[in-house]
């Protein structure tokens, strides 16, 4: 994750602002409601996007100007937004509701308090899906006279249409790109004064307005809610035991991949749930709280911890010592050295295995002894070498110093070089630094940086010559095609090159070379394969468990579009945003079941914590996993059914299996592709690369016999009007319409999603809520199955939100509804509360079953019934 630990989402109301959140049981798939970031309409279907909009100014030449907003649900269909651009002196207000049921109503107020000359404007710039606009929509039309665009075609009777009165200062398309409109306030010059333009979204056919997600989740006010019971320094659960065999982590030997699964030395498979320690928690935090924190993760289930932001520049000190006095990169600073030291030590001893990465967002410096150094730099004293490093031959030896310094350092704690510690699990090259979609564009001849690109066009005209490619196309990093080629052949060289150095230094555990992540294709797989492990990153937004996979993708579809047949598959990041999500308590459920169904190897959620574990104020984060009682109370709940393998394994293998000409000369990835979407909702997907003349050192593996082999991309697995899927198992159900999703096994069953309202049945419990989303997971602890169970787990999730300014404690939403459970009798009910007592709770009990009953006024996240 290479995001400022600082960076702010605009908190728009006492709820969570989300980017796209469709209504749950509509009758329709497409949606249109009013997007609570910035006040302006947004259109859904299936819970993807296929319209956003936003707000851009621009002052001389086309110099971006920030507009900050500030939105308010007043009650249902009723809302204000407050705008405010500093550069350009003017306010907007607006108060927008629903005039009909296929009507929404903006009466924009805007006042400019003086006149500004020389600059461009701006307004609404309103962005259409390019798919639906190849398909049932078309393409957007402007209104005559300025007056607004309409969306549509008339044969599907399905019509968007937005009209402003009077007409704006400008209504167009941005050059060459049919999919972005933009409609302006205001043009060259701005005058002083007041106006206001009225504006109406009317909707025909099979669309329908819905709620925005604050009006969804009930509009109480958050403040009124109890304070979380969850101490930092310790958990409210207690899952060492599944750690104790493996204490000190290593013990069994070097971790290896053998074939599509990761392995101790002694062959013992193992399947690791994990987290990040990021940036100031790894160099800030005092030695006992280090120790205590260990001893925490292992309890809340976690067995892999990668250490992460170790090199970023924004985190003093980090591995090269204090950013105000450090002048070079090239030497390792002895105090980070300890606290990591300590980390892998008190980590180890809690049998939990640790991730290394060599590279995340290093900044090279002018003293760092880097080729052509000023061109990279353009006039600061810092470069960030992604993109750079896989032409430039002296940042690849600045990156092996590194590595080399990194890896033989020997821990005073163990008085192991970490590359002779087997509690390393895993080594990462570089961070999110791919050639193939993202930082190949680095080094085109636009770019300003002429030595470098010289390196990139002598390597693409000698790949194009050698194997009689277009020479012409071969170097255009943005377009599919024979750029793919070269760009996985350029990026696996510098693999290769680099892997080749890590076993020469005497790396003995699986090398992940970068990751797929921020929307690569396959197209991006070839290059990672050079790798022991296919790694992958995946962020998501709110509303997953309604991404309707006939239409619409999730961050889950991109981590299954990752797995390589004959790779492990490790996931170092999985998150959603902006914070705080409402849902997010879902995700680590969804994450983990799907995970031990698909099989993957390694999942570890982005972060634990960036800031440092110290005592007094907290703040609340999207990368603060530790003291945020939403993610926590089903964080455990997922590490235990994940790593004892609760759910199964899928029993139908599909493999898509692309042609060359499909995998490099078009972009396949979940967005587009309804096979990539579907079939992980039925059995495992894998992803089986092509012999590929070009590259050569590509070795696919054999495609499993029994597998089914699929080839079209645009193929669905799934009916035209499913409306929910359920795994071959039978132990996992989605149901993206209604929003709600089941695991039922023997040892875990849990429900997840908009369960207000409805009652739902499983193997032995049975669920009514009246909140109106929440999750309830129960499980058995002592390895019986649950109705024999004397010993249960009981996880619950409901929203949390941080006090005004991210402050903790998170007030907790308490939950309201019933949860039945067959169970044997004299078991009794208990809460542990932050000073981890157990509180005794009534439980009644009746034929068989326990009946719990929540007033909606007490809190707890977990549950024991023992």
């Amino acid at each position: 994750m290479n995001v400022l630990p600082l960076r702010r989402f605009v908190r728009v109301s006492a709820l969570a602002c989300l980017a796209l959140w469709p209504l749950a049981g509509w009758s329709s798939d497409w949606q249109v409601s009013v997007d609570e970031q910035n006040g302006l309409p947004m259109v859904t279907r299936g819970g993807g996007p296929m319209m956003k909009a936003k707000f851009d100014f621009w002052a001389a030449d086309w110099s971006w100007t920030g507009f900050y907003t500030a939105f308010k649900v007043n009650g249902p269909y009723h809302y204000t937004l407050q705008g405010k651009n500093k550069e350009l002196d003017f306010d907007l207000a607006a108060d927008i509701r629903k005039e009909q049921p296929q009507t929404l109503s903006w009466a924009f107020d805007l006042d400019a308090h003086s006149r500004k000359a020389g600059v461009m404007g701006g307004g609404m710039v309103f962005q259409f899906d390019p798919a639906q606009m190849a398909g049932e929509m078309g393409a957007p039309q402007l209104l005559p006279d300025n007056r607004g665009w309409w969306w549509g075609k008339a044969d599907q009777g399905r019509r968007i249409e937005m009209r402003f009165d009077p007409p704006l200062a400008k209504v167009y398309f941005e050059r060459g790109n049919p999919s972005e409109l933009r409609a302006f306030f205001y043009q060259d010059p701005i005058s002083a004064g007041r106006q206001q333009i009225k504006a109406l979204l009317n909707i025909t056919g099979d669309i329908e307005l819905g709620p925005t997600a604050s009006e969804r989740f009930g509009l109480e006010d958050p403040a009124s809610w109890p304070d979380d019971q969850l101490d930092w320094r310790t958990s409210p659960v207690d899952l060492s035991f599944l750690n104790a065999p493996e204490k000190p982590a290593g013990k069994r030997g070097f971790v290896k991949a053998v074939g599509e699964q990761l392995m101790f030395e002694d062959n013992t498979p193992v399947r690791f749930w994990g987290t990040n320690l990021s940036a100031y928690s790894l160099f800030k935090s005092p030695d006992d709280e280090i120790r205590q924190q260990a001893k925490r993760l292992s309890a809340l289930g976690f067995n892999l911890v990668r250490l992460h932001h170790h090199d970023s520049p924004w985190v003093s000190p980090n591995v090269f010592g204090d950013g105000t006095l450090v002048r070079d990169t090239q030497q390792l600073d002895a105090e980070s050295l300890r606290k990591l030291d300590l980390w892998i030590k008190a980590l180890k001893d809690e049998g939990i295995y640790i991730w290394l990465d060599m590279h995340v967002q290093r900044a090279l410096t002018a003293n760092d002894k880097i080729d052509d150094f000023k061109e990279l730099a353009k006039g600061e004293n810092r470069v960030d070498l992604k993109g750079y490093a896989y032409v430039n031959s002296s940042i690849q030896q600045a990156m092996k110093r590194f590595a080399e310094q990194y890896l033989t350092h020997v821990n005073e704690y163990t008085g192991l070089a970490y590359k002779d510690d087997p509690a390393i699990a895993a080594v990462l090259i570089t961070n999110e630094n791919d050639l193939t979609q993202h930082y190949g564009n680095a080094l085109l001849p636009d770019k300003g940086v002429p030595r470098h690109n010289q390196l990139y066009m002598a390597a693409a005209k000698a790949f194009a010559r050698q194997h009689e490619l277009s020479a012409d196309r071969t170097w255009r990093a943005w377009e599919h095609g024979p750029s793919k080629l070269f760009l996985n052949d350029l990026e696996q060289r510098f693999n290769a090159d680099m892997i080749a150095h890590l076993h020469s230094l005497g790396v003995k555990v699986p090398i992940a070379t970068t990751s797929t992540w921020g929307g690569n294709g396959l197209s991006a797989l070839p290059a990672l394969t050079a790798g022991d492990v296919i790694d992958a990153h995946s962020y998501g937004a709110g509303g997953q468990l309604e991404k309707n996979p006939l239409t619409s993708d999730g961050m889950i579809d991109w981590i299954a579009a990752a797995q390589v047949v004959g790779k492990p598959l490790t996931v170092t990041e999985w998150n959603a945003e902006p914070f705080p999500l409402p849902d997010r308590h879902s995700l680590p459920l969804y994450v983990a079941g799907t995970a031990a169904h698909q099989g993957w190897d390694a999942m570890l959620q982005y972060a634990y914590s960036q800031q440092a574990f110290n005592p007094g104020w907290r703040t609340a984060d999207n990368w603060h996993a530790y003291n945020d009682p939403a993610l926590l109370a089903t964080l455990p709940a997922a590490a235990l059914l994940y790593r004892r393998a609760d759910v199964q394994l899928a029993s139908t293998r599909y493999v898509f299996a692309p042609t060359p000409a499909t995998l490099y000369n078009q972009q396949v990835t979940p967005r587009n592709s309804p096979l990539l979407r579907t079939a992980m909702e039925k059995g495992q997907l894998q992803i089986a690369l092509p012999q590929t003349p070009e590259l050569p050192w590509l070795k696919p593996a054999a495609i499993p016999a029994g597998a089914q082999v699929l080839h079209d991309p645009e193929q669905s697995l799934l009916a035209v009007d499913a409306t929910e899927s359920v795994t071959d198992t039978g132990e996992l159900r989605r149901n993206w319409q209604q929003g709600i999703y089941t695991i039922d096994t023997p040892l875990t069953q849990a429900a997840t999603g908009w369960l207000g309202g409805r009652s739902i049945s499983l193997g032995a419990i049975e669920v009514h809520t009246q909140t109106p989303y929440a999750s309830v997971v129960v499980q058995s602890l002592d390895g019986k199955p649950l109705g024999q169970s004397r010993e249960l787990l009981l996880s619950l999730g409901t929203r949390a939100e941080p006090k005004a300014d991210y402050k903790t404690p998170f007030n907790v939403e308490p939950l309201a509804g019933s949860l039945s459970i067959k169970a044997p009798a004299g078991l009794k009910l208990f809460a542990r509360d932050a000073q981890a007592q157990l509180k005794a709770l009534p439980a009644a009990y009746k034929d068989g079953h326990y009946l719990i009953t929540f007033d909606g006024k007490y809190m707890s996240n977990w549950l024991f019934l023992k």
